[in-house]
């Protein structure tokens, strides 16, 4: 079999193992991204993948093959969360979202760092402080994929849904600044002195320059889209300028003795928060891209399942601290997102329940954790107990946040008939 052909098999046994499975998922309840979730680990290099069989699973050598596919989901997942920051919505809980994202941020920060800092006095030899304050850092960041994919699966609509979605935004953003400045602590401690460049100004540069890169990007978006006005077309010029804002994102270089990078998830963001409020059509094409992009969410979700390495289970000290780390991060999420909606006068449920949705963490996490490898055998550490931390809340986050949302009354349990259903219903009149 050629290797395009084998590309091909992968991903069309993925697709349909993340479709098969969701409809298992559904009879118990449980959130389609799950089900795509588990569906990876069965396919992949340490289940069915193992026995190197084409056609039955998906090995560690194709899934390095299937970066570009994770890039592109991730830039739409981005450009979708962009669309949530209508001028009109965040008037009313701009600044309650605000507030909230970088309180619950910071102090989930600072309660894995005072966690972590005293595992690693008690145990030295296994948790090294770097690797603890790096761990610290990773803890601020959500999956925005994963909590997207559960409001849209159950139609997610209401007070926490509103802030939610805005709070994993800024989230990110907040994590990406706090990650930079633990890793160049963390660097410095390792070789005894502190470089300010590396630890301050570049990652405010990243953050800064993402957004405007997303700024530009939008208002060229919005211009192009005029000459267009097929829905087929306008859809088409939406794939491209996400495509091409992923592509611009990953443009690495040096001004002097400053190293230029951008995020692709900001700029992203950016690019979709731009277009919503300036396309007056802005909420049909969000609707049509949507329906382009299901394929390529379902594929990301069930290779990311395959990414996740069950060998980190049998290192006994990752597992513990593994599990404090998951405890940790999980009260500094629900009392910092807590705390600050209650100083914020947010309405009870999102005092309550907010904290819960913002558990799932993944594809950021991830990107911070590979970028630790730098630090050697600390990196080695973080990256391997951020394995096990994204293999749990990637599996029971997003059911957790089906409950909150739940409770909450966002998600109504009304039944809804089936796209099937509702034609034969149709034709039946």
């Amino acid at each position: 079999m050629t290797q395009t052909a084998s590309i091909f098999l992968s991903l069309s046994i993925a697709l349909l193992a993340g479709l098969l499975l969701s409809r298992l998922a559904k009879k118990v309840q449980l959130p389609a991204v799950t089900a795509y979730l588990i569906a990876g680990i069965l396919i992949g290099p340490f289940v069915l993948g193992s026995l190197g069989t084409q056609g039955i699973g998906i090995t560690a050598t194709q899934i390095e093959g299937f970066g570009i596919i994770s890039d592109l989901a991730l830039g739409f997942i981005a450009f979708a969360i962009g669309n949530e920051f209508r001028l009109s919505q965040l008037k009313k809980i701009g600044k309650q979202a605000t507030i909230i994202g970088i309180f619950q941020a910071l102090f989930t920060t600072v309660v894995v760092d005072a966690v972590l800092i005293g595992i690693h006095f008690i145990m030295p030899d296994k948790l090294s402080l770097p690797a603890a304050i790096v761990l610290a850092s990773v803890a601020t960041a959500t999956a925005p994929a994963a909590t997207l994919m559960v409001v849209k699966q159950y139609k997610a609509k209401g007070p926490v849904t509103d802030v939610l979605l805005p709070v994993v935004a800024l989230d990110d953003a907040v994590g990406l600044v706090v990650f930079a400045i633990s890793f160049g602590v963390a660097k410095s401690i390792g070789i005894g002195n502190v470089d300010i460049l590396s630890v301050v100004l570049e990652p405010l540069l990243e953050v800064v320059l993402s957004l405007g890169l997303g700024f530009i990007m939008g208002l060229l978006f919005t211009i192009c889209e005029k000459y267009f006005h097929s829905r087929s077309k306008r859809m088409a010029v939406s794939v491209a300028f996400v495509m091409m804002t992923v592509a611009i994102s990953f443009l690495k270089f040096q001004i002097v003795i400053v190293h230029i990078t951008f995020s692709s998830l900001l700029a992203c963001m950016m690019l979709g928060s731009v277009f919503c409020n300036i396309c007056k059509v802005s909420e049909e094409l969000m609707e049509r891209v949507d329906r382009w992009t299901t394929p390529v969410l379902i594929l990301f979700f069930v290779i990311s399942g395959a990414e996740l390495e069950l060998s980190v289970f049998a290192d006994v000290a990752v597992v513990v601290i593994g599990i404090i780390y998951v405890i940790a991060r999980s009260i500094g999420k629900y009392f910092g997102a807590g705390i600050s909606a209650r100083m914020t006068k947010c309405d009870p449920n999102i005092i309550k329940y907010l904290g819960i949705t913002l558990l799932p963490q993944a594809g950021v996490a991830l990107g911070m954790a590979i970028k630790a490898i730098e630090l050697g055998p600390d990196g080695a550490i973080v990256r391997n107990i951020t394995l096990f931390a994204v293999l749990i809340y990637e599996i029971v986050g997003p059911f957790l946040t089906k409950i909150a949302l739940t409770k909450a009354g966002d998600i109504k349990e009304e039944g809804r008939k089936s796209a099937r259903e509702e034609l034969f219903t149709t034709k039946q009149a």
